[in-house]
């Protein structure tokens, strides 16, 4: 494989573990890349000879490098149905209702392109790994569709086969049409698992057991999906606790709070990580750190959803696992790594002004004088990489360190976003200032972004493409 040297980089973020909390920022740094791994972290003059004759060398001088960002949720098929006026008001339930008929008009080639949009738009402000939570199977449409994609544009993925057993005559929220008998899910579920998964460091391919929410699958399938999984060796994801009328179907249906149906089900454990938990009470944050189970923080379709603030800072403060996750094209609707950073860090910080007062030794205090703040912009960024990367079980990406799998993204200081941020703090810049693009994104030692430009994939016609197919989609469902 080629080798990188990426030198002399105006601010490197290490996110570097060893060093302990923050974004351990280091200035007028190179990294040298060899064979999809990071050879070397330091000064020029602490580079090996061999960098000297490096196949591409990039002048960082200019640039802000940190780990790769790593997005631990998504549905990338829903870049289809962006800004869907009927849905465009809507919260959880009504949205789902209003999309789901034009879901199951997907095909194979839509679930391909999508994909690969949504992972340019990733790719493209400096996420290296994601995750994908594919759940809808209709007109012969299957997971394998989206691993192609994402190894033709050369994405780190975690390809989730997501199913519904659950519709409506059942008294699930999906319609009949689109939701699968549970013996196929599984049999399908464990031939992915089995041609697909790999499970050794630097893995470019992960394949997870993904029961969509309780409201679309039986408790059943979520037990038989658990056991599974754990005799394959792989891990497990689904939604919990979305909003309150995902809360009162969980009281109604299972009489228990979201956590005890997890727990009661077998999933909760350092094997598996939810999606969303805005409504997980304070018991359940217990449970999830006792087990460390992990949480995948979706700050910007909880606002447009209006489900809610997660109570993330009770979560970590308890030592539950929390990345970030950009949550389905259609209920973001963007897939911008260092937006939802930027955006976790206000709605945290608007979460803690709405707390209520206290009293203290006869004086009142506001949430906004609680103490710190809610979360700082070393603290956002943490949560885009080393959070993501402990979510979703992963010891080698989420930081820089020599051995590390070489997954970096660079982003220019000397922009308009920047000025006058930059030049005080480059990782606070990168969170607080408007939310850039990357100039380079680098996974596993090779650019994929260069310059601003997807490298390995040509995004016009791609883009053509993906939008005569989203208006296929939308028009099929209104001719029924």
């Amino acid at each position: 494989m080629p080798t990188l040297l990426i030198r002399n980089a105006r601010c490197v973020a290490t996110l570097n573990p060893a060093l302990g909390n923050g974004a351990h920022a280091v200035s007028d740094a190179s990294v040298f890349i060899r064979d999809g791994r990071i050879a070397a972290i330091g000064s020029d003059a602490d580079m090996p000879p061999e960098a000297d004759h490096a196949d591409e060398v990039i002048d960082a001088r200019k640039h802000l490098v940190t780990p790769g960002l790593v997005n631990t949720h998504h549905h990338m098929f829903q870049s289809l149905t962006r800004a869907i006026p009927a849905v465009q008001n809507a919260e959880l339930f009504g949205w789902l209702t209003g999309l789901y008929p034009i879901w199951a008009g997907l095909t194979p080639e839509m679930v391909r392109v999508s994909t690969q949009i949504a992972m340019a738009e990733l790719l493209m402000s400096g996420c290296t790994t994601s995750s994908d939570h594919l759940y809808i199977y209709p007109n012969g449409v299957r997971l394998d569709d989206s691993i192609e994609a994402a190894h033709q544009i050369g994405m780190r993925f975690v390809a989730t086969r997501g199913s519904m057993s659950v519709g409506q005559s059942q008294g699930g929220l999906p319609p009949d049409r689109v939701v699968e008998r549970e013996d196929s899910i599984l049999k399908d579920t464990q031939r992915l698992i089995e041609r697909y998964h790999d499970a050794s460091f630097g893995s470019m391919l992960n394949v997870a057991v993904a029961p969509c929410s309780p409201f679309s699958v039986s408790r059943d399938l979520m037990r038989e999906s658990a056991l599974l999984a754990r005799s394959l060796g792989t891990r497990l994801h689904t939604h919990l606790a979305e909003n309150d009328h995902d809360l009162a179907y969980s009281r109604e249906k299972f009489n228990c709070t979201p956590a005890e149906y997890a727990q009661d089900l077998g999933w909760l454990g350092s094997d598996v990580w939810h999606a969303h938990c805005v409504k997980l009470d304070d018991a359940g944050i217990r449970l999830f750190a006792a087990t460390r189970t992990g949480v995948a923080h979706c700050p910007c379709s909880n606002m447009r959803l209006a489900s809610g603030i997660a109570p993330i800072r009770r979560m970590r403060d308890a030592g539950v696992p929390v990345g970030l996750g950009v949550d389905g094209c259609a209920s973001n609707d963007a897939a911008h790594m260092v937006n939802e950073a930027r955006q976790a860090l206000l709605l945290a910080r608007v979460g803690r002004a709405m707390q209520p007062p206290e009293v203290r030794d006869g004086r009142t205090f506001f949430g906004c004088d609680l103490g710190p703040s809610e979360m700082t912009p070393a603290d956002a960024l943490h949560l885009a990489t080393r959070g993501g990367a402990d979510v979703l079980g992963r010891s080698d990406i989420g930081h820089l360190a020599v051995g590390m799998c070489a997954d970096l993204a660079l982003f220019d200081l000397d922009t308009l976003s920047f000025a006058g941020g930059a030049v005080h703090d480059p990782v606070g810049a990168l969170i607080l200032c408007a939310s850039p693009q990357a100039d380079y994104t680098v996974v596993n030692g090779r650019v994929v972004v260069r310059q601003g430009q997807l490298a390995t994939v040509d995004l016009g016609p791609l883009i053509e493409r993906h939008n005569t197919l989203a208006l296929e989609l939308a028009l099929a469902q209104s001719s029924h």
